[in-house]
């Protein structure tokens, strides 16, 4: 059942957004990626575990629209065109997001974990932390058109609409540049010790800027998407696992397991500030922008402590299992 929470409590420490709406949305299952569909005005939370599901809201009132059962996925997306979601399971799968019906599972390699949809030519890039480190497929059609050795662990992908694709790799602290046409590395890009596990990208494709963002040390480094080199850093919060940038509003978003959401202004293509950070909500870590409304949505949910000694996450300090239903959604904005 969906339950409005009303205007959130949390409060920002500076500037203009703050949490405008939230929503109790429950159910089980863990999550990782949140994905909004700005043109069919949904919003898609995948839940993993062994009650997965596809699970879908209303972009703009954040009511429960329907979901796929049986659909453990860590991300998804659509393509606005064919109207074809997919879903990072093993396999992949391939459904309709009209009807929101399945249409076919795609076999891929690797462990499937992040993924991108490119306008340039229609084609899905799905991520894995294992060989191929990233599997492209038709849209249109959803045959696997390729797979391409980044060199790493990719995390987040980002195209500038003309056929190049940049792709941060986790484990190696760098970005790949990628040419979308013929699935080969151009270039890789070292963030030279300035950032480290990189587990969040953003581009302003008109500057061509890069805003990648590192759990270690806690770093948004600004490139240049042309050749790499370094801009400037901004401090951020702990435990980033996502970035978006908005070319509406000039500004860079990384969201963070520490329950906070950097604003990055961009002024000019070399003079970018830390415009604010945003209170959310702890775990909130993944991020999606919905453009038609430059709305930031975020998800998360509440856990019990952690057992004495448990292990550090990989974005975040130790933590129980989830409350049961806790999950919840929260929309940003001005």
């Amino acid at each position: 059942m969906f339950v409005s929470m009303g205007l959130a409590q949390q409060t920002s420490t500076t500037g203009q957004y703050k949490v405008l709406r939230t929503a109790k949305v429950g159910g089980d299952g863990g999550f990782d990626y949140i994905f909004a569909d700005a043109e069919g005005r949904r919003l898609y939370t995948p839940r993993n575990g062994p009650m997965g599901r596809l699970a879908v809201f209303n972009l703009d009132t954040l009511e429960p629209v329907g979901e796929i059962d049986k659909v453990s996925a860590g991300g998804a997306i659509v393509d606005p065109k064919s109207h074809h979601g997919f879903s990072t399971t093993k396999p992949i799968t391939m459904w309709d997001s009209i009807t929101l019906k399945v249409i076919k599972t795609i076999d891929v390699d690797g462990r499937p974990d992040g993924i991108m949809f490119d306008p340039f030519n229609e084609r899905v890039w799905v991520m894995s932390h294992t060989p191929p480190y990233a599997t492209v497929i038709d849209a249109k059609e959803g045959t696997v058109v390729g797979t391409i050795d980044l060199g790493g662990q990719p995390e987040q992908a980002v195209s500038d609409g003309e056929g190049h694709l940049y792709i941060d790799l986790e484990d190696k602290g760098s970005v790949a540049a990628v040419d979308a046409k013929t699935l080969r590395v151009t270039a890789t890009y070292d963030l030279a010790g300035k950032g480290g596990t990189c587990a969040g990208l953003a581009l302003d494709a008109k500057n061509q800027v890069l805003f990648v963002a590192c759990r270690n040390p806690q770093t948004m480094v600004i490139l240049d998407a042309k050749d790499g080199k370094i801009i400037t850093t901004l401090p951020i919060g702990a435990g980033t696992d996502g970035a978006v940038f908005n070319p509406s509003t000039m500004e860079a978003f990384s969201s963070q397991s520490d329950g906070t959401l950097t604003v990055i202004k961009e002024n000019s293509p070399t003079s970018f500030v830390v415009e604010q950070n945003v209170t959310t909500m702890p775990v909130a870590k993944t991020l999606t922008i919905d453009r038609k409304t430059n709305h930031i949505l975020l998800m998360s949910a509440e856990f019990a402590p952690a057992e004495p000694g448990a292990p550090a996450r990989p974005a975040g300090p130790p933590r129980g299992p989830m409350l049961p239903s806790s999950f919840v959604l929260l929309m940003v904005g001005k």
